[in-house]
Formats: C-alpha cells, structure tokens, sequence
C-alpha cells in the first residue's frame, strides 16, 4: 500500500513539474524577448528572437535546476578577483616592526580615564601588571552596557566569553607568557563575523537567531593574541548603512544622528570610548564612512590581505575585514596579528607588514588629489588645513589625477554580487522581512540585480582589470596619496582595485561633528599610510578629543 502511494506521489509530482516546464515553455515568447531586450539596450530581427526561444528556455530549466542546490552564503564562486596589476613586484622581507616607547605609561587616578587610553598604553598598564585584564575587561563592559541604550550599538554582550578570557590572559602573563599587545585588550567585532556559541545576526531580521557553530579566522587570530572579545557591535542590515533590526545606531558625537555604517557599533563604541579598538569591514565605504563621522581612525586593508573565513560575505571580489581604533599606531598594532594567510581563504596573499613609528615626508612622494581638493564641499576647509599640515611636515604634494574610467558605471558589479550572496532571500520573499524597505535599500537593488547580465557583469571586470594597471602606472609616481574621504570616485575606485586606505580625523564641523581626510597607499603597502598618519597625529589633537556622553 505504501509503495503504490509513493508511486502515485511520484507520478503527480513529475505531472506537475511537466505542467511546470510546458507553462514556462509557453511563457517564453518573441514579443517577451523584445521586451526582455529594452531592459539590456538591444536590438534583435524578429528571425533572432525566434531562433534564441530553445536556448532560453534550456536556460530557464537549468535555473530551476540549479536552484533545487542549496548554497550557503559562506560558499565563494569559483572565479576569484586577482588586484595584483601585470608584473606586480612586492616587497618580500618582513623587517622588525618598531612601536613606540609606552613605558611612561601609569595607572590614572580614575579608572574611567582608561577609557580613552591607546592599545599601546593600556598594554603597558597590563604587562606591568598596573591593572589587570580581568579589570579592563569589567571596565569595558560595564561602559558598554551603561551606554548601548543611547548608542544601540552592541547587539551581542560575550562577557561569558570574555571573563573567562581575561581570566586566563591574567594566569598567562603572571606566568611570564607574555603575547604581546594585544595581550589581554578588550574588543568588539561587527556582528557579521562569526563567533562559536553566539548569534551571528548580520544586523538582520531574517537572520536575528543565526548561530553559526565556528569561530572566524579573524577571531580565531585575534583569540591566539590573547585579545578579549567583549562583545558584537551593530552594524547596518546586511551590511547597509547603520539601521539594524533592532533600532540605529547612533552617533556619539550627536545622539539624534546615526553613526553611518556599515560599520556603524564598532565606529561609534570606539568613539565613545567603550571599547579600545573594534574590528569593522568594508565593501564601498563601511570603514571610511563610519570612522569619518564618529571621528576615529580607520584601516581598509589591501584586498586579499585579512581573512573573510568566517564572515557574511556581501561582495566576494571587494569585501575586506579592518581595525577602527582611536589613533594609527594602533591600527598598526591591531593589524600585525590579523594580516596573513589562511588556508580556509584561498584569496590570500603572503606578503609581510612592515610598520616604523617614524617616517621622513622629504624621502617619499606624496600625491593629493587636486582637481578634487578644488571643489566646494563640506570638508574643504578642514582638508586645506590638512593639507598645509602635510606640508609643513616636509610633504612635497605632488597634484595627481586618477584614471579617467566611468567607475560609477561599473558600481553594480557590487549590487550583482550582493544578489548573488543573498539570492535565496530574495526568491524566497524573505526579503520582505527586511526593516527598510524604501527604493534604495538591499530588497529593491537585490530584485533588480537579478536583470544585470552575466555579459555586463564580465565586462565590467574586464574594465576593472584595465583601471587596476592604470592604477598601477599611477601608484608608480608616488607612495601614496592623500584624498577627500566622500568626494569624488577615490572612494569606489580603489573598493574596486583593491588600494587600501586610512581615514583620519581632520577637525569638526560647525555643527561640532567630526571630519577626515583619508591617505591611498600602494597595495599591500599598509605601513607606509599608517606611519603617515601617525605623523600627522603627532602633530594635530583631532583624535584626541573625545564626545561627552
């Protein structure tokens, strides 16, 4: 009786799907290819629409087919984006990394000051045993959680997780095995990186119950220095800007303001002084855009250069993981435990980090953007000064001008991959579950993705592949260069080749909210534009002032 009943089933269900392919058969028509065709800009005979009707349809029948595979979004696509330029030659000897001397560093007399000390001067406070981190770390979440309600950034308190961290960071270093600088600091990590026993929501109504049973290999790298993970910050849905499904974050500096994003929890928390460094990414803008409005300092690292394993992927060929701390040395001490290779990243590359805590501007050449520096916009004042800053510090600013290729035409190469990652949400109509749902947000531009052809989208690659040599030919007249962080293509363009990038406080605005200026280095050249920056800060106080919560 049962295997009559299956056979019956069986024979239904084929009726159907043969019901199915027949209806889609019939769907397929010349007068819907011309209409197809206005969506692409072209033009057919009547005789070409009717000779492509079988290979459409054959087409359609795979999509159903290849749509019955469950794919993860932790499942990369087998063609892998390449930034490195024809003949790319980089520097192959890892020299020793030189920090500054933090030894003067002592305990103040209220502990709350330690807010807004540096890693460094912290992790001369906890070598020395001043304080400890089962200490710091308690400090940081009892500020974390007087604060989050203003700011909605954490979405996850780990303090399991982070006592019992702490707790063993202590027991090493009492033992004389000191890590290093890292060793016993407290952090948060934007919650679209992966964390063994914890959600992982990616800021997401759909995904707000997400457990994802592993540790990220930037976890992973940052638990082996002995860092403690205090929490899981806020970021936009999806990776968008900074509202999330439980509220906006805010930004410290104005409370009525969202912090951007969509690295928006680990740039406001750092501005706020409730962690001492966060851990942020960045496709187009989610590091530069935050860190320029909560008013820290930012890394964008080289593409290829931080492990994704881990994390949610949006865009395969432009996501990167980066450090938002509160001034560069600590970027540079963040990233000299994060950078490097990983076999469960295949996108990699093994190339060293070299950062000195000192560099002479008159031995090294230094472009700036002019033609974007020229125009009225609402930084321009604060950059002018910085500017002058550089040059008063014995930069030479040599005027450049970046390739003149149409970026903002090959943008969606972004939006297409996007629509990819999150493809069964939107077939699904899960979509619909998403908090914004207005014109330009995720479940609009995932729908009209689906309308970017697969010709475009190479195209538009082999484009990016010719601005990467163009960029190269650039890069080869200078070390790096200085930018407006918003104005411009600087921003998109060096997403898509890969550059990587530091933003930093350049003063404020009338309305009292933070400004940047951002540096361009070489690829895989993160050293340089840190020490850079470094240089800048020693000279200027932008950074160090903080928001009064």
């Amino acid at each position: 009786m049962l295997k009559r009943t299956l056979l019956i089933l069986a024979a239904i269900c084929f009726y159907c799907s043969s019901i199915v392919a027949q209806i889609n058969d019939t769907l397929i028509t010349p007068s819907i290819v011309e209409g197809a065709e206005k969506l692409f800009g072209l033009n057919f005979t009547e005789a070409e629409r009717d000779s492509m009707l079988d290979d459409l349809k054959s087409q359609l029948k795979d999509y159903e087919k290849i749509r019955s595979i469950i794919l993860t979004n932790d499942i990369p696509p087998a063609i892998m984006f390449n930034p490195l330029p024809i003949n790319f030659r980089n520097e192959q000897i890892q020299n020793e990394i030189i920090f500054d001397n933090y030894s003067a560093t002592k305990m103040p007399a209220n502990k709350n000051d330690l807010s807004f000390y540096s890693i460094g001067q912290l992790a001369h406070l906890i070598k020395t045993k001043q304080i400890t981190s089962l200490e710091l770390t308690k400090l940081f979440i009892e500020k974390l959680k007087k604060y989050n309600s203003k700011l909605e950034c954490v979405i996850t308190f780990t303090e399991e997780r982070a006592i019992e961290q702490a707790k063993k960071a202590d027991k090493e270093i009492r033992a004389g095995n000191y890590k290093g600088m890292l060793h016993g600091i407290p952090y948060g990590a934007k919650d679209l990186i992966a964390v063994k026993e914890y959600k992982t929501t990616w800021g997401s109504v759909p995904h707000k119950d997400q457990v994802i049973d592993k540790n990220a290999s930037i976890i992973e790298r940052l638990d082996n220095a002995g860092a403690i993970l205090v929490a899981k910050l806020t970021l936009g849905e999806l990776a968008w800007g900074d509202v999330w499904f439980g509220g906006k974050t805010k930004n410290p500096w104005d409370t009525t303001k969202g912090s951007s994003g969509s690295s928006a929890g680990p740039a406001s928390s750092t501005a706020a002084g409730l962690v001492p460094f966060a851990i942020g990414s960045e496709t187009w803008g989610s590091i530069v855009s935050p860190s320029t409005v909560c008013g820290v300092t930012g890394l964008r690292p080289t593409y290829g250069r931080v492990s994704r394993y881990g994390a949610m992927a949006l865009s395969w060929s432009m996501d990167k993981i980066g450090p938002i701390c509160r001034n560069a040395e600590d970027l540079a001490i963040v990233f000299n435990s994060i950078y490097g290779t990983d076999v469960k990243d295949q996108t990699l590359f093994d190339f060293p980090f070299n950062y000195k805590n000192e560099i002479d501007f008159s031995k090294i050449k230094i472009g700036y953007l002019k033609k974007d520096f020229d125009k009225e916009y609402a930084f321009r004042k604060n950059d002018s000064l910085a500017l002058i800053k550089f040059q008063e510090l014995g930069a030479e600013l040599i005027p450049i001008e970046l390739p003149d290729i149409p970026v903002e035409n090959i943008s969606w190469i972004l939006s297409a991959e996007a629509a990819a990652a999150f493809d069964e949400l939107t077939r699904s109509n899960k979509d619909d579950l998403l908090v914004r749902q207005i014109k330009n947000a995720w479940p609009n531009v995932f729908r009209s993705s689906r309308f970017i052809p697969a010709v475009e989208y190479i195209n538009a690659n082999r484009i990016r592949y010719h601005m990467i040599q163009e960029m190269e030919r650039l890069m080869s007249e200078v070390d790096l260069y200085l930018a407006p962080s918003w104005v411009g293509n600087n921003l998109l363009l060096t997403n898509l080749t890969g550059h990587p990038c530091v933003v930093i406080p350049s003063g404020f605005s009338e309305e009292g909210t933070p400004t940047s200026i951002t540096l361009i280095g070489k690829l895989f050249d993160e050293g340089t534009i840190i020490s850079a920056a470094k240089k800048f800060q020693s000279v200027t106080e932008h950074h160090l002032i903080h928001p009064k919560l």
